[in-house]
């Protein structure tokens, strides 16, 4: 289901497959693209997943969340326009997302200013979605939602259906009926495709039984191209969130879709390559040409470092359609990985960059990674210039705000950081 609402609406009662204008609006003309109009484009995966269904929604039905709140207020200091939110809990009513609006967005945490989004996109997830095969290959086909196995088997992992979901939250209007999502592509389609290879075996690409691959979805959660409407201008959001590439063995499944996770987009937006894609209403091929375009999410690949195949995210950051820009960066991610040592110290990127928070713990032993990305297209739109054009929210221990982040475990607020860009809408 997707929704599409207004926060009036949010508070009355779930709206589904349908816009809904804010009130007084209906009669507004839609304003004029300015070459100055600025927004601010933001990812956060904010942590907000839980172990069981319905969860996050209790947890959200009270204004005292202590990890709730520290995420709003991130946000609500960040202030970003259009705001992709990864590892938030999925119900099809929308409710919780209605509730973390009302009860946290929408009051001021700490006196930071409210920050209301009066159009929201949310849809289905492949995670703890079950398969109906032996994914992980125990010998057991789990189809009891609440546990690792389960997860195992699903189609993304996750212990319940909508665990680790995504959701988008706009202050712009949003194109609903233009959206598309892909939730259904099958790995098996994409041309080329680093289906993982069983060694022991000579047939190629096994790992998976062929019963399994006429049904392995490529995205673990979902791809969305959500166009949202900024004056006169349409921008997709195109919003994602790749498997990360470890918890797997020398088949290296999980890095080998990540990488053709990340590929998808890259295909998706050059001209001729994303012909083979298909969405979940059976409308075949990839983005116009020349359409302007944001790529955000938790895309779960370092250039440098951490495991991912290589090449995974460089083939996004490199795409001929996308405009190159500086990295964002912040102060407390070099501090931070100068306290925590460990694996940080033996890192080629530069801490700067990181987004993510792992303090090389004994479980992962990866230290702190770049994740977390803002891509956009080199038609229609440029990266405002100056100070706070672009950043990523990670105060270090003597800075304000430090007790939004902390020193990485136990976690705070998230594990990862906030990111945005202060994009240029302009006319080419």
């Amino acid at each position: 289901m997707r929704i599409l609402a207004s926060l009036a609406a949010m508070l009355l009662a779930s709206c589904s497959g349908e816009q809904t204008t804010p009130a007084g609006e209906a009669e507004k003309p839609v304003e004029e693209a300015s070459p100055e109009l600025t927004v601010r484009f933001a990812t956060y995966n904010t942590y907000l997943n839980r172990p069981a269904a319905g969860v996050l929604q209790s947890d959200l039905q009270t204004p005292d969340n202590a990890q709730a709140r520290k995420v709003a207020e991130i946000i609500q200091r960040m202030a970003p326009d259009v705001l992709v939110l990864n590892e938030f809990d999925y119900d099809e009513a929308g409710a919780a997302l209605r509730l973390f609006q009302e009860n946290y967005l929408g009051v001021s945490q700490n006196g930071a200013e409210p920050v209301i989004y009066p159009y929201v996109f949310v849809a289905p997830s492949n995670t703890g979605l079950a398969s109906g095969h032996d994914l992980n290959r125990d010998g057991v086909v789990t189809t009891e939602p609440g546990s690792r196995e389960y997860g195992g088997d699903a189609f993304g992992y996750g212990e319940f259906p909508g665990q680790y979901a995504m959701a988008l939250l706009s202050k712009y209007p949003i194109d609903d009926a233009t959206a598309r999502t892909f939730q259904t592509f099958l790995w098996k389609d994409m041309p080329g495709a680093l289906l993982p290879d069983d060694a022991a075996t000579l047939a190629p690409a096994d790992w998976y039984s062929a019963a399994a691959l006429e049904d392995f979805r490529l995205s673990s959660k979902n791809y969305w191209d959500v166009p949202v409407i900024i004056g006169k201008a349409r921008v997709h959001v195109l919003a994602s969130h790749p498997t990360p590439p470890g918890f797997d063995g020398d088949e290296d499944r999980n890095g080998k879709r990540n990488f053709d996770e990340n590929r998808f987009w890259a295909d998706y937006i050059a001209d001729g390559e994303g012909a083979y894609i298909y969405d979940d209403a059976g409308v075949a091929g990839g983005l116009e040409v020349g359409a302007r375009f944001v790529i955000m999410g938790d895309l779960n690949a370092d250039p440098n470092d951490g495991g991912a195949v290589v090449g995974s995210i460089s083939q996004l950051i490199n795409a001929p359609a996308v405009r190159w820009a500086d990295a964002p960066t912040s102060h407390g991610g070099v501090v931070q990985a100068g306290i925590q040592g460990g694996a940080n110290l033996t890192h080629i990127g530069d801490a700067s960059e990181d987004t993510a928070d792992f303090n090389d713990d004994p479980e992962r032993g990866i230290g702190n990674l770049r994740l977390d990305y803002i891509l956009y297209s080199k038609f229609g739109l440029g990266q405002r210039e100056g100070e706070g054009a672009s950043g990523i929210f990670w105060p270090g221990p003597d800075d304000t705000h430090y007790d939004l982040i902390g020193p990485g475990f136990p976690v705070e607020s998230s594990d990862h950081r906030l990111v945005w860009r202060d994009l240029l809408i302009v006319d080419e």
